[in-house]
Order: C-alpha cells, then structure tokens, then sequence
C-alpha cells in the first residue's frame, strides 16, 4: 500500500539542512513519502553570508503545483506543510496548492511554519511576508508551528511567560489553527528551554535545558516532526515529546557544527533515545 504522502512547499539549499533540508529525511525517516517544492533556491542559508540563488518567480512555482494536479496525485496527500516563502507574491500559489489539496483529500492538513524572524536577528523575511503569514496563511491553517518572536508577531501580544504564551496561542487559535506549537520559549530555570503545544481544550509543554548553540534549520526541523507525529495518530502530547526528543537529540549532536548533523542523527528523527514527558499546564 503506497505510503502517504506531505507537500513540503519551503526553501531548498545546495549545502546544509535547513526547509526542505531538514524536512524530507525527517518525515521519509518517519514513513512518509514527500513531495518537496522549493521556494528559494540558494547554496547555502544566509547564515553563511549572502548566498548564490533567488527566490522561485510566482509563475513558476505556481507551475510546479499545478504539474502535480495535473498528475492526478493530490489525493494520496495527506497534509501540506510550508516554511520560508521568500517573496510574498508566492502566497496565493502556496495557498491555492493547500486549497487544491483539500478539495482532492478533505481530510488533509495544513501545517503552516510562519517563518518571519527570532528574537536574536529580528524579522529577516522580505516585506509582506509576515503580514502574509499573519493576514492570510494563519487562517487557513490547522497546524501553525511559530517560534516565540513569531507568536508575539502573529498575535501582537509580548510573550515573557507561560500564561502571556497561552493568552497569545489562545488569540490565534481563534483566528482558525486547531493546534499551534510554539518553540524557544523562556522556561523557569534560566538554562531551561520550553517548548508549548496548544489546542482548544487543552496545553502541554515540555522542558529541555538550553544549548549554548542551535543551528539554523532547527524550527524547520521540529515543525516536520511534529507534523509527522500528529500523522501518525499520536495524542498531541505523545507528538509534542517525541518531535522535541528527536529535535534536541539533533541539536545536541550538533554543537559545534555548523551545520544540523541530520544524516549522523538520523536514527533518532524516527526512535529517539530520550523518553521526555509532556507536562499538561491547562
């Protein structure tokens, strides 16, 4: 029986693990077959230095989409996941793909990494990204994966504590999403990281200690598990501690690299080690 199937519409580097880079071995090593589409092609990320590449024209990318209606396959898709878009005018392709689609499998998810910025560099998207993410993507979303500076942007709420992270999930939650995850939340301990998983009814979070460095790719790669694990049939806090587990068992391999060490920690994508418990907050 064929495997089913995520349209993974985010960007595509030649060297290193970041969108797509960090989405396709994650879910294939989690059963899933992926139908990668990228939004900017570049050599490297930016955290390199300004990189060879651009961003997909509209017509283009539009194009790809529509190569895979015409194929006939869309209904063996059972989510559409995106992450950085690279220019604005690529959204109404991006969402006519989600809308595509539904109509051809109603029970199919989207998962909207709204990928704006973070609290050490500020917003790095290009202008009308994130009015993008925040004005049209957010309520078509089932599933939206920011990271703290994005929840505060999405929601225009500060977020210095557990209860300002509920209020500001609970205000997008309203907006449409039925489950946001939230990453690189400030816990109690100061060498402890939270990570926050947020439906209708209730809250989970998980507590990681703090790294002294996470490389780029890493919001990217958690949005892709967690997605996945959610597939699986998992109890949002069953997803929420094993995307986490897998994540920091990554990261943790990755300190002092400059780059995710994916491929040497790909055992863990799918088993990882760690046995973390999500701790119920509401």
């Amino acid at each position: 029986m064929p495997q089913p199937a995520i349209l993974s519409i985010q960007s595509q580097v030649v060297y290193g693990h970041v969108g797509n880079g960090a989405a396709v071995l994650a879910l294939q090593r989690l059963g899933f077959e992926v139908w990668p589409v990228p939004t900017v092609l570049l050599a490297h990320h930016p955290g390199h230095g300004a990189p060879a590449g651009r961003a997909l024209p509209p017509a283009e990318l539009a194009a790809l989409l529509a190569g895979l209606e015409a194929l006939g396959v869309l209904a063996a898709c059972a989510a559409v996941l995106s992450g950085y878009l690279g220019d604005p005018a690529n959204g109404p392709a991006l969402l006519k793909a989600v809308a595509t689609v539904k109509a051809a499998n109603p029970k199919a998810l989207y998962a909207c990494d709204p990928v704006i910025g973070d609290a050490d560099r500020g917003a790095y998207v290009r202008p009308g990204v994130a009015e993008f993410f925040r004005d049209q993507a957010l309520p078509a979303a089932d599933i939206l994966t920011p990271n703290r500076f994005e929840l505060e942007f999405l929601s225009g709420q500060t977020v210095a504590s557990l209860q300002e992270a509920l209020a500001a999930s609970d205000a997008l939650l309203a907006r449409g999403p039925k489950l946001l995850l939230c990453t690189s939340l400030e816990a109690a301990e100061a060498d402890r990281i939270a990570t926050l998983a947020v439906t209708r009814t209730g809250a989970w979070q998980v507590i990681t200690p703090r790294l002294k460095a996470v490389p780029n790719g890493s919001g990217d790669l958690i949005a892709a598990l967690f997605l996945g694990q959610r597939l699986l049939g998992r109890p949002v806090p069953n997803a929420l501690a094993r995307a986490v587990a897998a994540t920091f068992a990554v990261l943790e391999l990755s300190q002092g690299q400059p780059e995710m060490q994916l491929v040497a920690a790909q055992e863990q994508l799918a088993a990882p080690t760690a046995r973390l418990v999500a701790e119920r907050v509401r």
